[in-house]
């Protein structure tokens, strides 16, 4: 698309920014109003057809004002918008709503997504740590009763994964210690790729005698191992796309999309910058023609693990939304980082 005057580049961002804000369109008047009358509403009005015809801007009605077109939002988040920074007592009151989870990572991103629903207005979707390449760190058996068990696996992408076992035979300390010993010489420090059910079972015909108090333990941690390869998707906010009159006519198709799992994971996955908007048609997903979806990615230790977002109307008041969310990536990946080397 063709280059803007800054004069059209102030109309374009003053209607975007209050079309944002009141959801109505906007008319000459207002826009010279704004300017403090230095311009007539005959020059704006002239400026306006031609942001029409660049494809920046919409009319709904003959007789209406204009709105932003998708290409308008594109170009204001891109160019025009100036970001709102987060105040200290903002990014406190998020850290403080999120640190007493900082050792569960599932409880703590569906935490997060609650936080970014209520904040936002909007379905928040996270992706679970997940990395293929991962090394055990640590495995534990916690006794709960006289026959079950919690295994719970730390690895070094910052994932904890935990799953009761019974066990038919009375589990007492040399049983533990016996798990504790296999845990030491043939898992901690391992990637969780090699725990397949191959070397599980090379592993359970070494046992000799205690092959069959064993084995329930050692499957245990395979599926365990394998749930750290994976990827959870957790939503928040579901109800929220009731919320936006711009969404009615694809509530249902979006309902059904959030519900599919698999498209949503792949798209949560497959973007490679740290963040990511897209508006309208940019998205893959024809459920998501007249949607944003605004996703930033967070890091434990040094490596991308997950993300963190959005999906919404296209009317979002992108100026303070992106360094949120932006933010709140950044405080989980920070939080699940300090978990990760405190153990």
């Amino acid at each position: 698309m063709a280059q803007l005057t800054e004069r059209k580049q102030l109309i374009l961002a003053i209607i975007t920014e209050r079309y944002i804000a009141t959801g109505e369109p906007v008319g000459s008047k207002a826009i010279c109003a704004q300017m403090g009358n230095a311009i007539s509403s005959a020059t704006i009005r002239n400026d306006m057809a031609d942001l029409v015809e660049m494809g920046y801007l919409a009319q709904p009605h003959t007789s209406a004002g204009r709105i932003p077109s998708q290409a308008g939002y594109r170009y204001y988040v891109d160019n025009l918008m100036t970001n709102y920074e987060l105040g200290i007592d903002e990014q406190a009151r998020i850290k403080i709503w999120l640190q007493s989870f900082s050792g569960e990572p599932d409880k703590l991103l569906e935490k997060a997504g609650s936080i970014l629903a209520e904040l936002t207005n909007c379905v928040a979707v996270s992706t679970s740590p997940s990395d293929a390449e991962a090394i055990i760190k640590r495995i534990e058996l916690v006794p709960l009763s006289k026959n079950t068990a919690m295994i719970v696996l730390l690895a070094t992408s910052g994932i904890l994964k935990s799953a009761v076992v019974r066990s038919d035979t009375e589990i007492n300390v040399d049983i533990a210690e016996v798990f504790y010993n296999i845990c030491q010489t043939y898992f901690n420090g391992r990637n969780v790729s090699d725990i397949s059910i191959p070397f599980i079972q090379t592993l359970v015909a070494s046992l000799g005698d205690k092959v069959f108090i064993m084995s329930p333990f050692l499957c245990a941690v395979a599926d365990l191992c394998e749930a750290v390869k994976n990827t959870e998707v957790h939503l928040k906010g579901q109800n929220n796309i009731l919320n936006h009159p711009e969404l009615s006519e694809d509530a249902f198709g979006l309902m059904g999309f959030l519900h599919r799992g698999t498209p949503l994971e792949n798209m949560l996955t497959s973007h490679k910058n740290p963040l990511n908007v897209a508006i309208g048609t940019e998205n893959t997903y024809r459920e998501l023609k007249n949607s944003t979806t605004i996703f930033s990615k967070y890091s434990v230790g040094d490596r991308d693990s997950g993300s963190i977002g959005i999906i919404g109307p296209t009317r979002l008041d992108y100026a303070h939304l992106i360094p949120t969310i932006r933010y709140l990536a950044g405080v989980i990946g920070s939080l699940l980082t300090e978990t990760l080397d405190n153990e």
